[in-house]
Order: structure tokens, then sequence, then C-alpha cells
């Protein structure tokens, strides 16, 4: 049983006594005067790639560029504006803007110049220049400038998503030394990881947005800064993106053997189903399956069996992160840890992946799964250490054991695991009457309504439901459209919704807006749980602040054990494979990049591309 322990303020001041001593907590700084000029920049470690490389390993240098491919895309859009919560942004705009750095994706986190051809930074890294190239100039022939950089920064902080305020919150000022040379000065020398993330800033263009309206959805084309604009569009329906053939960064050696298809477009479908039968009609060319049903039973016919379709599983080593039921807690039927643990004893994942799901996936237990981050066993001492300042702030069970999700025999008998949901509940204060589960103070039955915009997921969430309704609660689905789902999310207004938190192969500063009180009441962050916790806050900034790799694994797997034993989810399922299915008219390189599907290192075969 979970014990919740009150924060009394003499518990609250021992916290922020912790805070103030954290800095013992990690190696001291190294000398600031120690500045290192390179081509590029790890996370933690050595770059793998040298001053003088010609383009990563697993791209083709010598694919050639041309044709067209189409993919799919549910609901609609009225935005071209992809940084703000305002409207439906179209798919695929992040092809339009480039960025000082380029990532690479067979590294766990290392950015090479792209923009920027060359870096300034000190080894503590509480600044970093940038000296960006002369040639790089936006798609309409501006030349790109420090300017443009410190106008991104300053409109995404402003006028972006709160995502932005959040990621970017350490950056102390930003200013320009010449029009090709701009430095970043952060508030202190703790985050490492903003070195790196100054580096993938969207740069936008001054010119063209400082007399718009930057909160505003609108389909007036934007100017450019990457190898695509947006060559036509059907409003809600269709957008098609032209790689520029006069692109100035297309040799640079982030950039050879990448973006080779000329024409990337966009379809869009009412719903999967629809979506499923045009691909296989050859209405659109490359498809990611998220479906295990579809999977294993829709991929079939003539042009599967001839071999014009390819159905293929591509392995990955990227993090899968947590998928789950992810429950409001800002509603007061989810505040108390004890009713959030016995809902999660109601779903049965063996039963639903051997019915449902064609035994496809593993259930997920870490917010961190498939990596080294995950908390699969006892804390070490060292992990301790780290824990030790907010132990009465966290479970006792983050000390004394390891966490998995509920697990069961998977024949649909889940009577020990409902009985032990009714004793959590009425410990919780829920007590059964006539039938309902009812709060014993006020009367008031536990409701728990489940927003989906996809009906595809029904199937999944119905014998939840009626696990539920064996525990007394009532529960129902309220399916709509996906421009309202997205509406409702931003403004908090659901009791549970199916959502995931993505993480990367080395998590940093996103780590903030998923769980970090300071999100939790504002409009749009990813905190979706309205989590306000100050030991998960505490953990957070340790993660951020991590000095190395090492500490890096051990913070992010303190972080997971207290995210688990709080009971914020119910997790749900994972796999490390892509699913796509595509038309016979894609190449692609030999070698796959480690972090990343790669579908931008493809090309159309000269063939298709005649034709």
């Amino acid at each position: 049983m979970l014990t919740l322990k009150p924060r009394t303020c003499s518990s609250l001041r021992k916290l922020s006594i912790w805070l103030c001593l954290s800095s013992f907590l990690t190696p001291a700084p190294l000398l600031a005067d120690a500045v290192t000029s390179s081509h590029g920049i790890a996370m933690h470690g050595d770059l793998k790639y040298p001053a003088n490389f010609k383009h990563f390993d697993y791209v083709n240098p010598e694919a050639p560029k041309g044709g067209k491919a189409i993919q799919s895309a549910l609901g609609t859009f009225d935005s071209f504006n992809n940084f703000i919560v305002k409207g439906t942004a179209a798919d695929g705009l992040s092809l339009l803007y480039d960025s000082l750095l380029g990532k690479a994706q067979d590294e766990p986190f290392s950015l090479y110049g792209l923009v920027a051809e060359s870096l300034e930074v000190p080894a503590d890294r509480s600044w970093i220049i940038f000296n960006i190239r002369p040639e790089a100039k936006f798609s309409d022939g501006h030349p790109i400038t420090a300017e443009d950089v410190v106008f991104s920064l300053e409109t995404l902080r402003s006028k972006g998503a709160p995502f932005y305020k959040a990621y970017y919150a350490d950056i102390e000022s930003v200013e320009v030394l010449n029009p090709h040379r701009v430095k970043f000065n952060f508030r202190n020398n703790l985050n490492r990881e903003l070195a790196l993330i100054v580096g993938e800033i969207a740069i936008l263009p001054k010119h063209f947005w400082q007399n718009r309206d930057f909160q505003k959805p609108s389909l007036d084309i934007p100017v450019a800064s990457g190898s695509y604009t947006i060559n036509s569009f059907d409003a809600g329906r269709s957008i098609t993106y032209k790689l520029s053939p006069d692109y100035w960064g297309k040799d640079l050696p982030v950039n050879r053997g990448r973006h080779n298809i000329e024409f990337l477009t966009y379809d869009y479908y009412r719903d999967n189903t629809v979506a499923m039968e045009a691909f296989k009609a050859g209405e659109y060319d490359f498809r990611q399956e998220n479906s295990s049903k579809r999977w294993a039973t829709s991929y079939t016919g003539s042009a599967v069996d001839s071999g014009k379709i390819i159905v293929q599983e591509l392995g990955h080593d990227n993090p899968t992160g947590m998928q789950a039921f992810i429950l409001n807690t800002r509603r007061p039927q989810f505040e108390d840890p004890r009713v959030r643990q016995a809902l999660a004893l109601a779903f049965d994942f063996e039963w639903t992946n051997r019915n449902i799901f064609y035994n496809a996936y593993t259930c997920t237990h870490s917010f961190f799964s498939n990596s080294e981050m995950a908390a699969t066993s006892l804390p070490t001492p060292r992990e301790i250490k780290i824990l030790e300042p907010i132990r009465d702030q966290i479970p006792t069970e983050v000390f004394t054991q390891v966490y998995r999700a509920p697990e069961t025999s998977g024949n649909g008998r889940i009577y020990t695991e409902l009985r032990q949901a009714k004793r959590l509940l009425q410990q919780a204060g829920w007590i059964f009457k006539q039938g309902k589960l009812v709060n014993k103070e006020t009367g008031e039955p536990l409701k728990i309504e489940m927003l989906l915009y996809s009906p595809a997921f029904e199937r999944v969430v119905a014998p939840f439901i009626r696990n539920l309704e064996r525990l007394g609660i009532h529960s129902s689905i309220r399916l709509v459209d996906v421009s309202q789902y997205i509406s409702r999310l931003r403004k908090y207004d659901f009791d549970v919704v199916v959502s995931g938190f993505g993480q990367s192969s080395s998590p940093g500063n996103e780590q903030r807006d998923y769980w970090h009180s300071s999100g939790a009441d504002v409009e749009g962050s990813r905190n979706l749980i309205g989590i306000k916790n100050p030991a998960v806050d505490y953990l957070v900034d340790q993660l951020i602040q991590a000095p190395d790799r090492e500490q890096l694994v051990l913070r992010t797997r303190a972080l997971d054990r207290v995210l688990q034993w709080n009971h914020y989810v119910i997790p749900q399922y994972h796999i490390n494979k892509y699913r796509v299915a595509y038309w016979d008219k894609f190449e692609m390189p030999n070698t796959r990049p480690k972090y990343n599907l790669g579908f931008d290192t493809w090309w159309i075969k000269p063939s298709e591309d005649a034709k």
C-alpha cells in the first residue's frame, strides 16, 4: 500500500534547505576561461565525427534528388504556424526551418554545424557563441543574421506555446556581437544541455514576422530557412512541400545524402480506416503503422503479395517513453494516489495484448522504457544519495521496491486485482452504496470520462471500462474530432486521455515541461497530469544539471522511480520497432540511424522518378 506523507511546513523547509545545498551533490564546475572552438558539440563525451567529416555514416552521399512522396495525415489544418497553441498546424512544417546546428541520429545527443559554421564555448558551458555562415540565407534570398537568431528566441519565449518559455527558461540573454556572430548567456553553469538546446532553435525570418501577428493562426505561406518551402496547398485537405533547388546548405556535411525527395505531400483523411484503404489503392506512398490489429490483418492483397507494397519492421535504439491512460490530477477524484493505483489495477494489459494486439506489444513499466535510464532494479547507493534530500517527500516504496505495472494471467479473470483495488478505494474514502462507488463524505459518485479522438481506440478502452464498472465506477467514452480534442487537451478539460511522453536518449530540459509544477496551470503545457510536487521539481532540476552521462542516467532513474510510485498514469505498452509499409518506389541507405527512422535519407528510385 502506498503511504502518502503530509507536506508540512517543516518538511518543505527541509526541502528548501536541501535545494540550496544541492550543489554538494555535483562535482565542482570547470574553469570558465577554458574556451573551445569547434565544428560541433556533444552533450557528454566526445564527438563521433571530426571537423573534416564529409557526411553522416547513415546516408548515401550520392543519393539522387527528385521525385514525389505522398503521406497521410488525419483531421484537418488551418495554420502554417506550428509554434503556437492556437489553430491546428499542418503536418510537415518542421521541414521549413533550419537551426544553428544539426543533430546526428547515430549519437545520443551530438550536434554539428548547420547555419553556424563553428561555435565557441567555455568548459563550464555558461555561455556559447555561434559563428553564422555568410552564405546562409532564407528562401526569399534574405541573409540569415544574428538578428534573426535573437528574434527567433525572443518570439518563441514571449509569443510561442508555453513549452518554449519553460524549455528556454535558463537563458539569461542573447546578444548580437556582429551580423554573423551571436552569443547566448545562461543564468548559471548548472544546465549543460542549454548549449545544445540553443543550437536547435528554429530560425525564423525577422523581416517576415516582425509586422505580423505571430500568435494568430494563418495560412499565409511563411518564408523558410530550411531546405523545403510550401509549394501548394488545399486548405484543410492537402499540403505539398518542395525541395528548394537553390537551397544554400545542400552540400554541408550535415545535409549530404539527406532531403532527397523533391516533393513531399501530406493528404488528409478523416480517420485511419479510410486512410488505410487509400494506401492500398495507391493514393499515397508511405505509411508508418501504429495499430497492431491493422499491422496483423490489413496489409494483405495482391499489391503486398506481388511486392509492389513492401511491409517491414525496422528496429531502433530509441527510448520508447511512456504511453498511458493520463489521469488529470486537477480533477478531485484523482487527487489521492491510492485511487490512481486502484484504477491501474483494473486495466488488464495481458488480456488486451493477447486478444486485441496479437501479442505485438510489451507492457511498459518505466517512463524511460527501452533505455538505460529506466528504473528496473532497486536504487543503488549513488541513487539513494540523490534521493536522500527528498526522502520525507516521496513514497517509501521508492527505496524498497521495484515498480511494476499490474500484471495478470491474461485470461480476463482479475478478481485478485479488483479486490486489491477495492481496498485501496476504501482506504481513500470511497464506499460502495447501492452498487455504486461514492465518496464517504459527500456522497458523490466516482465518474470517469475517457476522451478519445480515434474510434479505433474504443476497443482498448471498452474492456477497461467494464472492469471499472465492476468496481462501481461509472465510466464513459467521449469521442470528439481532432480539433476539439487538441483544444480540450490545451485547456486540461478532460478526466482521462490516452497520450504519451516521448523520450530521447539524452533527456533534459523537456522534462520541466512534462512534470514541473511551473507548467501545471499554464494552458497548453505538456504537464497534462497536472503534477505539483516539490520532490519532482527537485529531481527535474537535478536531471537538467547533470554534469556527465553517468549522473544523467542516475538522476533520470531517480526521477523515474518517483513518477512511478506516485501512480500518475496507468501504463500501457510499447514496441521497439518502426512498422512501415511503402510502395516499391523508395530506396534507403545500407546503414540506418540508431535513433531515428531516417525517412529523410531515403530517395525515389530513378526509374520511378522517370515515370
